[in-house]
């Protein structure tokens, strides 16, 4: 390994511990005048924005470009619509068209790749996202959210999809969990229901 890549690991390192620490490695926030000229990008996918929260973090403390994934045709807003879609995407391995990509993916040498767990997997849009973006050579370090039920399969196929990129330990974090919030709502319903 060269000494480029072990200093860069090891930035990666700091920065994700950083975060994690509510620390900050970078002199200033991310501004309109910063962005672009980065060599790291902080991509990720939100459906909740609870990912959204570890991206942004994540660009305020290194100074990198920030990119929200997403797909040409949106997700349903319905919840459990679209954990039904989510779901037969993964079980299709479906790569959804995305809205836009990553123009000039070449310059970065550091790319935070952020994603929620949907249905025990990763979610389709990111294996679209590692297709259609070349990552051989980059370190790849992802930043996971979930809401309770652990990574699933998703760094297995990361790993498989993204071989040529150096991939680091991920950051995991578990969020709000909107299923059981929703089961909590339906059994607080059936509980007042005889006074509505």
């Amino acid at each position: 390994m060269d000494e480029k890549f072990q200093r860069s690991r090891r930035e990666a390192f700091q920065v994700l511990i950083a975060a994690a620490a509510g620390l900050s490695f970078a002199s200033s926030p991310v501004t309109a005048q910063t962005l672009g000229r980065s060599n790291q990008l902080v991509a990720y996918l939100t459906r909740s924005g609870n990912t959204r929260v570890v991206a942004e973090a994540l660009s305020r403390n290194v100074g990198a470009d920030l990119f929200e994934i997403r797909t040409a045709e949106p997700y349903p807003v319905d919840y459990e619509a679209h954990v039904d879609l989510a779901q037969r995407q993964r079980d299709a391995e479906a790569t959804p068209r995305l809205a836009e990509g990553v123009l000039d993916m070449a310059r970065y040498e550091t790319v935070f790749l952020g994603f929620p767990i949907w249905g025990g997997a990763l979610p389709a849009p990111i294996r679209t996202f590692v297709a259609t973006h070349d990552l051989a050579g980059k370190i790849l370090v992802p930043f996971i959210t979930h809401g309770g039920y652990g990574t699933g399969s998703a760094p297995e196929t990361l790993a498989a999809i993204a071989a040529d990129a150096q991939i680091l330990e991920p950051f995991i974090q578990e969020c709000d969990a909107e299923r059981d919030t929703l089961r909590q709502i339906s059994t607080w319903l059936a509980d007042i229901d005889q006074e509505l």
